[in-house]
């Protein structure tokens, strides 16, 4: 079994003269990176290894959460970066199997997608705002899903 925790990354700002990869998070991103921590520190849920999408936003909304929780940095991995599919997602995972608990860091609608495709649901049911956390227990081999947690931004304290 493994504990998959999906993380969006935090918010961001609107444009950038370098294009949508260097969109750089905003201090509300940054802060909602550091409660995600906390909150996860707290449930005794950290992840054992952190994958982000390369995006800036995410490479920086994966580096201030391991920096709060205390965890080594992320790892990065094309594959989260804009576009990505659920089948691939769960194909490239099978490399992180030895891990009991992982997060992935990324975007939207790909995250939305994954939950989807994950819990069998469809059409747009699913959306993980900017900051959220949604945790998923994968078990292989037939990656079956069990829905454990979706925590809205709002939600994480601010403690």
């Amino acid at each position: 079994m493994m504990e998959l925790i999906l993380l969006r990354h935090g918010k961001a700002e609107d444009s950038n003269p370098g294009g949508d990869a260097q969109r750089a998070l905003v201090e509300k991103g940054h802060d909602q990176a550091r409660r995600a921590a906390r909150l996860l520190h707290a449930i005794d849920r950290l992840p054992h290894i952190v994958l982000s999408s390369p995006r800036l936003r995410a490479r920086e909304t994966a580096e201030t959460f391991c920096e709060a929780a205390e965890i080594p940095g992320p790892v990065m991995q094309g594959w989260l970066d804009c576009g990505m599919d659920p089948e691939t997602a769960l194909q490239e995972l099978r490399a992180f199997s030895d891990f009991d608990r992982v997060m992935i860091v990324g975007h939207e609608p790909d995250f939305s997608s994954l939950v989807e495709w994950l819990l069998g649901c469809s059409g747009s049911s699913v959306e993980v705002k900017k900051g959220s956390l949604v945790g998923i227990e994968i078990h292989p081999p037939a990656w079956h899903a069990v829905l454990m947690f979706v925590i809205p931004p709002k939600m994480i304290g601010k403690r």
